[in-house]
């Protein structure tokens, strides 16, 4: 994949008329966008199961429609919670932005569905209100069955779907400051249980600029990755679906957009 570098930097005035698939192998599915542009994408609008990239919305919903310093008890069926978890008990008792930094950077879903519980009583209500943020988003080919990103059989996004909804999340700074931290931790209300997590997401503190936002993997899914970096005034955001080798291939495409950028101006 790095060779594709070299190649763009040499001929980019012919690659121009393939621009928008210049990575056909990466993924399933992709979409780049530089500074809010779709620059290339491949099969943006194929329905796909998102994987953890469905907290996006989870954590977007918390955002708009929680208090961050409000405390919830861990539910029974939150604690039962399969895949990434961080092992909350049934009973404890954490605040709001502690369950949501959990979410977004360990990719936990028993933190994830506490969430779900403490905003609308139930997963079930919660992803009611999942669908209706995402149609309200313009979100026509997505539709999720519950909050963490587990496989479903109507549980799907697309590339260009999730950019939208990576445009959302991007729009709260607070969000921002979650999805950047190389690892952080939590504590029970109660004190006796103290956890600490690192960022799943690979680019953090290691490819400069980046900020998030979002990991995922299910057997269906594949590896995913929506990944947002900054550089000068310079935004690219990287939707990756099904993708092969994500992190190399995402600091490839990332180098080559901001190339680009700098090409352009």
């Amino acid at each position: 994949m790095r060779h594709l570098i070299g190649l763009w930097l040499l001929c980019h005035v012919t690659l121009a008329a393939a621009l928008p698939d210049l990575f056909p192998e990466v993924a399933s599915a992709y979409l780049v966008e530089i500074d809010g542009k779709p620059t290339w994408e491949h099969k943006a609008n194929a329905h796909l199961p998102p994987a953890s990239l469905t907290k996006l919305m989870t954590a977007l919903l918390v955002i708009e429609q929680g208090d961050l310093e409000q405390l919830t008890t861990i539910s029974p069926a939150a604690a039962r919670e399969t895949g990434a978890r961080i092992k909350l008990k049934s009973g404890e008792r954490y605040m709001l932005q502690d369950l949501l930094a959990a979410t977004l950077i360990a990719s936990a879903n028993d933190a994830c569905h506490a969430l779900a519980d403490a905003i609308a009583g139930s997963e079930r209500e919660f992803v009611k209100r999942m669908n209706k943020r995402a149609s309200a988003l313009g979100m026509h080919d997505t539709h999720f069955e519950n909050a963490c990103g587990h496989d479903a059989k109507n549980h799907y996004s697309s590339a260009h779907d999730l950019a939208l909804l990576a445009h959302e999340v991007i729009s709260h700074p607070q969000l921002l400051t979650f999805t950047s931290r190389i690892e952080t931790g939590i504590r029970s209300n109660d004190g006796k249980r103290d956890i600490r997590f690192e960022n799943k997401n690979a680019l953090i503190g290691r490819y400069r600029g980046a900020f998030g936002l979002k990991t995922g993997y299910t057997s269906r899914a594949g590896k995913c990755l929506i990944a947002y970096a900054k550089r000068g005034d310079t935004r690219v955001l990287l939707v990756l679906l099904h993708g092969n080798d994500r992190w190399w291939d995402a600091v490839d495409i990332l180098d080559v957009a901001f190339e680009h950028a700098r090409q352009s101006h």
